[in-house]
């Protein structure tokens, strides 16, 4: 069987093993991405409930390395059943005609995506994708595998060079319609579009973006040189040893147990039941989590942070308040209940291994207990809804369900229902979703008499925080700065609001961050690191020596990213020793994943600050390549070459920048400066004011604009330094500017420049 597999027929649980990957196979640390428990706690428990009955054809395990999860089948028959049939387990399969029969796929009709039509052809010999231009160029692509299938199932087509691409279209499987898949697909790590990608993009190259969560044990076997893949996997879906780690130790042991009669005492792979709460809910959100990753090798039971960094509110898939705009997978917004502030609550308090709901049948207020045992027990009391109706179950105003792009999802933070966030914000509320006849001025009004404490008044004061910050409304700075400051806040709101105040010029916030340092959470540690990082001066970069030796790795990894814009000579020999082990960390870091463009960006960043020139553009080309849609690493090679005295070069990636990505205003603010410096005054003036179009907020844009036009419009020259002096009151020479047009517009006279700056 191949890397992609090429079995044909339904596969009944029992029949599970034979899914597994036969291609050639190496052990590797797991993989970048860990989906949620999947058989969790449940061989600890079975070690003593189950009495040993080993099938004595099965082959006999002689390494420690992964062996399947059709090893756990002779033992575990009742948990490999409920695994192999659940989401998880079938998270990736092999498309069959009987696959598509039993999924109800039937022929599309033709669906229009741009300039071209796509529809489907289902038979009994296969599947296919028809793509028809408008030119009446046609291309078939076969199905070969489905993906998901929870709510939506996407197919996966080989293309050239071993790439493994999501088809443009998918099935729901509710409605049992076809749809434009695209349109559903959330851009992963940080990479964001107003409008849907094109299908053959590379984030919705499986190989690159979404392997690490639909099957397991994979190797990607990635080659640089001609950006080809060679793709393997055990097997698709997320097996037990995905969380459990490699079983083959955990089999030898039992093995030769049973011919002593006996139950050894190491069980021999990893244990939920020994993990702590957060342990399991780090293993369940290292999949369902908007992440980025820092590291290639999480582990069940390592720390989250160790591995990966989470998405805010900074986000605009969040709504201000923080419910679920696009697709967020969970885990930020679980971060936000109080159940899991407390320690007392994580992810398989409430999932089964196989992730299903445990609370489904019986009493649908069980999941909260006996945290809640008073509430449980009076709940209509408490719901202000009949007892038997849905209104009276915890879970519907506490954890509503949503739809973005045909997928559903439940709020994990687990708030009260917040009407008054609708009225101001139009984020959902769980009354309205299920009273859609009202309006949220009548559940507002309903709710604030039944609960006169107002509720509602720190979720609607911390969203207001967050929708200033995104509006660049510096008025509520102060109250900004209080609320990351306070002990008592919420991590994830603290973490939002530190990367959203990147932009502001304010220098009370440096301050700030040199107390969020001693935060207890490492992602807020993380980001003030990353703001102080904009202000390296020597007190900042010894402050932040320290963190070069945080107890989290990401912590520790910012920290070397930020220092390395010191000059090594700037600090003494203790400093440069403790800086070292964080930086080749930080290093290591940015060189496991060889198709990941952030990777090669960051790495560009860091050559560019140690001076190391060559290697920095190097880096931002490549990253280039790997992502021609996105401006900046474009940009910062542009700057690199301008620094090696190669304008022609530095013009052609900012005009490259520039039709990647026209609404970058970075890419035309250096265009602009570009241009001025090399005698085309004409062409930098319509760059810096289409900089300044796409960016009203920047200062830098405003005053080189103006020093650009001085002599020709010493009027609109004065308005705009003064646009750059209200923009950043700190900047010394932006006031200067102001003086000099100032006077130099009082008296009519002539003059070129302010004392001291050059025409840019």
């Amino acid at each position: 069987m191949n890397a992609f597999g090429s079995a044909a027929g339904p596969l009944s649980p029992a029949d599970k093993s034979a899914r597994e990957m036969k291609a050639v196979y190496t052990r590797i640390p797991l993989n970048r991405y860990i989906l949620t428990g999947l058989a969790v706690a449940v061989l600890a428990a079975a070690t003593l409930a189950f009495r040993w009955q080993w099938h004595h054809t099965q082959q006999t395990v002689v390494n420690d390395g992964y062996v399947g999860s059709s090893s756990c089948r002779a033992c575990h028959q009742k948990f490999y059943e409920l695994w192999s049939t659940s989401h998880h387990g079938l998270a990736m399969q092999l498309y069959s005609p009987e696959f598509a029969r039993a999924a109800e796929l039937t022929d599309s009709p033709a669906i229009r995506i741009g300039d071209t039509t796509y529809k489907t052809e289902i038979t009994e010999r296969g599947g296919w994708i028809v793509e028809q231009s408008d030119s009446g160029e046609v291309h078939r692509y076969p199905i070969e595998q489905a993906l998901g299938g929870k709510n939506v199932y996407y197919f996966l087509t080989p293309l050239e060079r071993g790439h493994l691409q999501v088809l443009p279209l998918a099935f729901d499987m509710r409605a049992k319609t076809w749809m434009d898949a695209t349109m559903s697909m959330t851009m992963h790590e940080g990479v964001s579009h107003e409008q849907p990608v094109a299908w053959r993009d590379r984030t919705l190259t499986f190989n690159t973006s979404c392997y690490g969560c639909h099957v397991s044990q994979i190797e990607t076997n990635y080659d640089p040189a001609n950006d080809s893949y060679l793709t393997t996997w055990r097997e698709p879906g997320i097996n037990c040893e995905t969380c459990h780690g490699p079983a083959g130790r955990h089999v030898r042991l039992y093995q030769a147990a049973e011919k002593r009669g006996q139950t050894p005492d190491d069980l021999g792979l990893i244990s939920f039941r020994r993990l702590k709460p957060e342990q399991r809910s780090d293993a369940c959100a290292s999949c369902h989590a908007k992440i980025s990753a820092i590291t290639s090798d999480f582990r069940v039971g390592d720390k989250f942070f160790d591995h990966f960094s989470l998405v805010t509110y900074e986000s605009p898939d969040f709504y201000p308040d923080g419910r679920d705009l696009g697709e967020n997978y969970t885990f930020t917004s679980w971060m936000m209940s109080s159940c899991t502030k407390s320690g007392k609550l994580n992810c398989v308090s409430c999932h089964t291994s196989s992730g299903r709901y445990r609370f489904a049948k019986g009493d649908p207020n069980a999941a909260c207990l006996p945290c809640h045992t008073e509430l449980v027990q009076n709940a209509a009391a408490h719901s202000h809804h009949s007892p038997d109706g849905a209104g009276n179950r915890c879970v519907s105003c506490h954890m509503p369900m949503t739809e973005y792009a045909r997928m559903r999802r439940s709020d994990h933070s687990m708030r009260p229902p917040t009407p008054a966030t609708t009225i101001k914000y139009n984020s959902p509320n769980a009354c309205n979703d299920c009273h859609k006849d009202k309006d949220a001025h009548w559940a507002d009004t309903i709710v604030r008499k039944w609960y006169p404490g107002d509720y509602q008044a720190p979720i609607l004061a911390q969203a207001a925080l967050i929708d200033a910050a995104r509006k660049r409304d510096w008025s509520k700075l102060p109250a900004m700065l209080s609320y990351i400051q306070d002990p008592n806040h919420r991590t994830i709101v603290a973490a939002s609001l530190i990367r959203l105040l990147a932009p502001c010029r304010d220098t009370r916030k440096f301050v700030a961050m040199q107390l969020a340092l001693q935060d207890s959470s490492p992602l807020v540690r993380a980001n003030a690191v990353d703001i102080l990082a904009q202000h390296m001066d020597l007190p900042t970069a010894k402050a932040l020596v320290p963190y070069t030796n945080d107890q989290s790795r990401l912590v520790r990894l910012r920290a070397a990213a930020a220092l390395s814009q010191v000059p090594p000579t700037a600090l003494d020999d203790a400093a440069r020793a403790a800086i070292q082990p964080a930086t080749q960390e930080y290093l290591a870091s940015l060189t496991t994943r060889q198709d990941d463009f952030a990777q090669h960006l960051n790495l560009g960043i860091l050559h560019a600050n140690r001076g190391e020139l060559q290697q920095a553009v190097g880096e931002y080309e490549r990253a280039a390549t790997l992502r021609p849609d996105f401006a900046p690493p474009l940009v910062n090679a542009a700057v690199v070459y301008s620094q090696l005295g190669d304008n022609t070069k530095a013009e052609s990636a900012l005009r490259r920048a520039i039709a990647a990505d026209p609404k970058e205003p970075a890419a035309h603010f250096n265009l602009g400066l570009l241009l001025a410096e090399i005698g085309h005054p004409d062409q930098a003036e319509e760059e810096l004011r289409t900089a300044l179009q796409l960016d009203p907020s920047s200062a830098a844009a405003a005053y080189d604009l103006a020093v650009l036009i001085a002599n020709k419009n010493p009027v609109e020259a004065l308005a705009l330094c003064k646009k750059a002096e209200a923009l950043d009151r700190n900047n010394a020479k932006y006031k200067s500017a102001v003086a000099f047009y100032q006077a130099k517009a009082t008296a009519g006279g002539a003059g070129k420049t302010p004392p001291g700056q050059k025409t840019p």
